[in-house]
């Protein structure tokens, strides 16, 4: 009788308690489960893998081998497969040369600006460029200055960009011979900052970085009383470099930074060139041209950019769409001698498909991920996230990844804010993704008992804001995760 009781008692205590019969992966599953069983996911398609670093154990999947978009998380697909074929030591290069006999100080011949798609070129560089030769003796050109950029294509944007994203800073057209405004190396753009006057009803003062004639400005821009809402629209006419800046911006507010792409970037470095050597009072007797560079012109001076390795660095923490078409464009020409999207791309399949992903399941469009119709399934992003962790180059793409809750956009970058006084903060080393109605975080995370997973999450078809939140707790989970329960 007393034993009966006690199984009894047993029994009870079990149902009274149905999480005791739980393992802790069991109890993982549900949790994530729970997260997922969000009202703003009802219409949704979610999809999420989740596998342990180590062993490639599968910890959880949630529509895992549904082939959806991931936004800028194509970065780390583009990124790998450019560490493989082109190296962490590659360098970009960009140089001016003459063709032509000098005599005295002056070159009777033209001036070639050359550019292999470095994306750091900044103003301050193609000054530099002027008075080396400046500093070459040489003072007027008998010829025409003329801009080599057939070391790429000369198909400016990728196929699927959306009309309206062509002016923004993002949807830059990218070029062999291009210029950045800082050190963000944002290729292919000019910043557009707004600063308030000093009283309600002044002019605001509008300024463009670098200074330069190659865009104009047509403003309208009124400081308001403070407290007052801002409105400001920053767009460039579609075909040409007229930007139009008009609205209100209150008189206590920060200055307003705008990034805006230029229609024809080769023409703004060459520009850029071109006022330069009339600051350094080197005269030009021809034009302003397009064309390639012949063999026997002699170099002048050439620069060299940062190895890919530090690249990796604005690329992946800022996310920079034009880094990764100049990734992808640049191994085609490394390659296959064609600096393609197409060529890029299948180079990029190619890696994918050595790696052991099921390329099947898997549509590359471009490089930065903009394109809407790029797909992979969050089970195949996982595989690639395990895979690379033998390569030579993991630990630059793992350093590269932004860390969640850190505030240096060179260290957090696109997680400085997420995640913050968490078990993850800190700890996630993951690449967002971010498009209308489409959210992807995919990376890797340290759980409690110090083991490592790896996690791809990707939210499609969403209405309304992005859902980072649900990611963020997924994360979370995952750090807080622990297989003794403990």
């Amino acid at each position: 009788m007393i034993k009966k009781v006690l199984l009894m008692g047993l029994v009870f205590a079990i149902a009274g308690n149905p999480k005791s019969e739980l393992n802790a992966e069991q109890e993982l599953e549900n949790n994530l489960r729970d997260i997922l069983d969000d009202e703003r996911l009802e219409h949704a398609i979610s999809g999420v893998h989740v596998r342990s670093a180590e062993t490639g154990e599968e910890l959880f999947s949630h529509e895992a081998h549904t082939s959806l978009t991931p936004a800028s998380g194509q970065k780390v697909l583009v990124g790998a497969a450019a560490l493989d074929t082109l190296g962490s030591d590659y360098t970009f290069e960009t140089g001016v040369y003459a063709n032509g006999e000098q005599t005295g100080a002056a070159l009777h011949g033209d001036l070639y600006l050359k550019g292999e798609g470095d994306p750091t070129m900044l103003a301050e560089d193609y000054e530099d460029f002027a008075r080396e030769v400046s500093a070459q003796g040489i003072n007027v050109v008998h010829g025409d200055v003329v801009a080599d950029d057939t070391f790429f294509d000369d198909e400016r944007l990728p196929p699927d960009l959306a009309f309206g994203d062509e002016s923004c800073g993002f949807g830059a057209q990218t070029s062999a011979l291009t210029a950045s405004p800082d050190e963000d190396f944002d290729a292919g753009t000019v910043i557009v900052e707004v600063e308030p006057g000093d009283s309600p009803g002044d002019e605001a003062e509008v300024s463009v970085t670098p200074e330069t004639d190659y865009v104009t400005i047509d403003d309208d821009v009124e400081t308001t009383a403070e407290d007052s809402s801002e409105n400001i629209s920053i767009e460039r006419e579609h075909g040409t470099n007229d930007i139009v800046v008009e609205g209100d911006i209150p008189v206590d507010d920060d200055t307003e930074r705008t990034w805006i792409s230029v229609w024809e970037p080769t023409e703004f470095a060459q520009h850029l060139f071109h006022s330069a050597l009339k600051e350094e009072g080197i005269q030009i007797q021809g034009d302003l041209k397009l064309g390639e560079t012949p063999e026997e012109a002699d170099p002048l001076v050439v620069r060299e950019s940062m190895p890919l390795e530090e690249l990796f660095t604005p690329y992946m923490k800022l996310s920079n769409n034009g880094h990764a078409e100049t990734m992808t464009k640049t191994m085609a020409r490394v390659v296959e001698d064609k600096g393609s999207w197409d060529e890029g791309l299948d180079i990029v399949e190619d890696y994918l498909s050595d790696a052991g992903l099921n390329i099947d399941a898997i549509q590359l469009r471009d490089g930065s991920g903009m394109s809407h119709l790029n797909y992979i399934p969050p089970h195949e992003m996982t595989a690639l996230l395990e895979h690379i962790q033998g390569e030579d180059w993991y630990d630059i793409l793992y350093e590269s990844l932004p860390i969640a809750g850190v505030e240096d956009d060179l260290v957090g970058g696109t997680l400085s804010d997420r995640m913050e006084d968490t078990e993850a903060e800190e700890n996630v080393h993951a690449k967002t993704g971010t498009l209308t109605s489409i959210t992807s975080l995919s990376g890797y995370v340290t759980t409690q008992d110090g083991e490592e997973l790896i996690f791809s999450i990707i939210l499609n078809n969403f209405i309304g804001d992005a859902p980072e939140d649900i990611e963020d707790d997924i994360v979370v989970e995952l750090a807080m995760f622990s297989r003794d329960g403990g």
